[in-house]
């Protein structure tokens, strides 16, 4: 870290296999940062407290409302965004299973599924569920977010999924 001489700091953030140099306060969220600094606006800002998901993003593998993240917590740590899972095949399955609607939600969506699917590849009807309820979706009934995490794990090679 760099202190410029007032209170915004130079940090770096590995996101999306980059390494990136940002300027920030110390109480800036990472959707700020992602957002406003790096141009990655996937992350959607909604809520702002950590009920809806439209702001996951993945540290460490893991999913992350990066709305209640500060940046300076997540330096060391590889953040992916929906912008890092370019060509992926849980995106396809979300467009092919027709799971996109609006969109303003399915980054968050996607960021889940990524994340459960490798975590879980042989995930039942009860981890899926407990998987997606830390998102909200305002267009559907989630039948068919369901339908595409389901293909998503069915579909997946060597337990890994791209």
């Amino acid at each position: 870290m760099i202190s410029n001489g007032t209170s915004k700091t130079v940090i770096q953030l590995h996101v999306n296999g980059e390494t990136k140099d940002v300027m920030i306060r110390s109480g800036d969220t990472l959707l700020q940062t992602l957002r406003v600094q790096l141009g990655l606006t996937g992350a959607k800002s909604a809520c702002q407290n950590g009920d809806c998901g439209a702001c996951t993003v993945l540290v460490n593998g893991e999913p992350m409302h990066s709305c209640l993240s500060l940046s300076i917590e997540t330096v060391g740590q590889p953040v992916t965004t929906i912008e890092g899972l370019n060509n992926s095949t849980v995106k396809q399955m979300f467009v092919d299973k027709w799971a996109i609607q609006c969109g303003f939600c399915t980054p968050g969506f996607i960021l889940n599924c990524h994340a459960l699917a490798n975590k879980h590849p042989n995930a039942d009807d009860s981890t899926i569920e407990e998987w997606m309820q830390s998102n909200l979706c305002r267009c559907t009934g989630y039948h068919e977010i369901k339908e595409a995490v389901k293909a998503v794990l069915q579909n997946q090679e060597n337990g890994f999924v791209s």
